[in-house]
């Protein structure tokens, strides 16, 4: 695999490099801006881009806007933003865009594994989305009617379709049968008028256009 990062912290950036490194990841570069990250893809594209939302300048959301303006200007390239908080301007518009993209929390990347898991999703076509993202845009979604809908089981099962989670791993993190799980998820799409759709991340777009409140 091979890695791209884009953070301007020296100490985080040096970390991420020597963590990947140790698991055998190649880190094909650094960026420190988001100008530099969209000409260093210019140069070559990486198997994935792990870039922070928050660069320099103004330290608010330009790499969460250059995350969207590569896959624009890339389409399909993955990428996996980090913050430290969920920053909702531009976020869904990413997350919709299909596969290969993820959001993690940054207290995330501290757990080796879930973070290298997350890695393997993005470069394998799925999504990777922090279900504390997932928690507020549930949360920003429930000030209209239509979740109400749903039952405190369903409503999980969404939260974790959203996180790009298949049948077998939703089924796992709730403790219920895979049997169960396709019940809940027939009932999330019917009474939230979605179209269905089998697996995982394929599915993740119609979720998350429910969730920005997008024509479906």
């Amino acid at each position: 695999m091979r890695v791209l990062i884009v953070e301007d912290d020296a100490l985080l950036r040096e970390g991420l490099t020597l963590l990947l490194r140790s698991e055998g990841v190649e880190v094909t570069g650094t960026a420190e801006t988001a100008d530099d990250f969209l000409d260093a893809l210019a140069g070559g594209l990486p198997d994935v881009a792990v870039v922070d939302v928050r660069l320099p300048p103004t330290y608010r959301d330009e790499g969460l806007r250059a995350a969207v303006e590569a896959r624009r200007r890339h389409p399909g390239l993955p990428v996996l933003v980090l913050s430290a908080h969920v920053e909702h301007s531009y976020a869904l518009e990413l997350l919709s865009g299909g596969g290969k993209v993820g959001y993690l929390l940054k207290e995330r990347v501290g757990r080796v594994a879930k973070f290298l898991d997350a890695l393997h999703r993005v470069v394998g076509g799925g999504t990777a989305i922090d279900s504390e993202v997932i928690a507020q845009l549930l949360t920003r979604r429930q000030r209209g009617t239509e979740l109400k809908r749903l039952s405190n089981r369903e409503r999980e099962v969404l939260a974790l379709m959203a996180e790009g989670q298949d049948n077998t791993e939703i089924a796992g993190s709730l403790a219920v049968s895979d049997t169960a799980v396709a019940k809940h998820i027939r009932n999330v799409f019917a009474k939230l008028d979605l179209q269905q759709s089998e697996g995982g991340h394929r599915r993740v777009p119609a979720v998350l256009a429910y969730l920005q409140g997008a024509p479906r």
